[in-house]
């Protein structure tokens, strides 16, 4: 699915040396790598300041506990995403409100938002889903209505846009990850929070260090949770990449839509209108199941054969995701049932990614294309 061996070839001269000006300085924390990679990542998604934090989750809970949640409120989140979009609203004590996805982006349907408002309500989480905006506008205006923060989860999506909007620009805060396989990936953990609201990045930057505001002075309780030189200064590096490696994801992507539109039963990914996709992830929908329920494990889908088949082939791929977060094991206190969120549900059994990142080749593109071919074929 990735190669980031390839990735790194092309670029460690760079590396080796920014890594070795961080060893002669000795300055691991806080220091101005860190600094300037905020200032760069804040330019890059549009708003006016970046706080680092050691990792995407924790970034989602620094981000929503500055954006009021805490213990006994509710939070809404799509079901179809990635555990830590629920687990970082757990984790403050909060109880996540499950909501269901728009079939073709897969990202929260904003028509799904306002019957889940209650008086406990404090935030809404819109995760943008492999490198694709959520429909921003409807989620922001039924948020502005109800007086609401919208926190963008931004781990998958860094550098998209929406309407001429960056992601992660558009709520309150928005939450990026930096873990290995993203678009832009570290050598380790890291994370950072994006804002234009100038007081909540203060009280961000005081709660990732502990809730200090001074010297040894903390006003309240904080997280320890700061992004390390380290890893500041690799992703300065690659910072430097990202717009060739993106337009090398858009191309390949059309490349696999040249090859496989004609192809029955799968849909393929594609931006709607005044969207840009950054093809975190290509992934597809195989459509056909057996019986069975989502989430079960006792019923194997098309895509779970298909998935087969192409490992036979030598081929990479993956079920991004395969139980939605209203019936993993995790929140069965909360009660969901299968077809509760029947657009969620479906999505986990239909999805199917298959490699791309910006080594690939197009021999190797082909090569995929060509199995999937075969994997399809009854």
């Amino acid at each position: 699915m990735l190669d980031l061996r390839a990735q790194f070839e092309t670029i460690a001269p760079e590396i080796r040396n920014t890594v070795e000006e961080v060893l002669k300085a000795q300055q691991f924390v806080l220091g101005p790598h860190g600094e300037s990679l905020e200032q760069e990542i804040a330019q890059t998604c549009g708003v006016s300041n970046g706080i680092g934090v050691a990792s995407g989750t924790e970034a989602l809970e620094l981000g929503l506990h500055a954006c009021g949640v805490n213990a006994g409120d509710e939070v809404i989140v799509p079901a179809f995403t990635f555990i830590a979009t629920g687990s970082a609203v757990s984790a403050l004590g909060a109880r996540p409100v499950f909501a269901d996805i728009e079939p073709a982006t897969f990202n929260l349907d904003p028509e799904q938002i306002e019957a889940r408002i209650t008086p406990r309500t404090r935030a809404i989480v819109a995760v943008h889903l492999f490198g694709l905006s959520a429909d921003m506008d409807p989620i922001l205006a039924v948020a502005e209505k109800h007086g609401l923060p919208v926190i963008e989860d931004n781990a998958q999506s860094l550098g998209a846009s929406y309407r001429g909007r960056k992601t992660g620009s558009m709520g309150r805060l928005g939450c990026l990850s930096f873990y290995p396989s993203k678009n832009l990936g570290a050598y380790g953990d890291a994370g950072m929070i994006v804002t234009s609201d100038e007081k909540l990045a203060r009280r961000l930057r005081a709660l990732r260090n502990h809730g200090q505001t001074g010297r040894y002075l903390s006003t309240e309780r904080g997280w320890n949770s700061r992004l390390d030189e380290l890893q500041a200064a690799i992703l300065r590096v690659k910072l430097r990449h990202l717009a060739g490696w993106t337009a090398t994801r858009q191309g390949h992507a059309r490349l696999y839509e040249s090859l496989l539109k004609d192809l029955p039963d799968i849909t393929l990914p594609r931006a709607p209108a005044g969207s840009e996709h950054v093809y975190y992830l290509y992934t597809i929908r195989v459509a056909g199941r057996a019986d069975g329920r989502a989430g079960s494990g006792e019923d194997e889908t098309r895509s779970d054969i298909v998935q087969k088949r192409l490992a036979e082939r030598g081929v990479a791929s993956i079920v991004y995701y395969p139980v939605p977060l209203h019936l993993q094991p995790l929140y069965a206190a909360l009660g969901g049932k299968p077809g509760d969120l029947r657009i969620s549900e479906r999505a986990s059994r239909e999805v199917l990614s298959i490699p791309l990142y910006p080594e690939l080749t197009r021999a190797q593109i082909e090569r995929v294309a060509a199995a999937l071919r075969e994997a399809l074929r009854d």
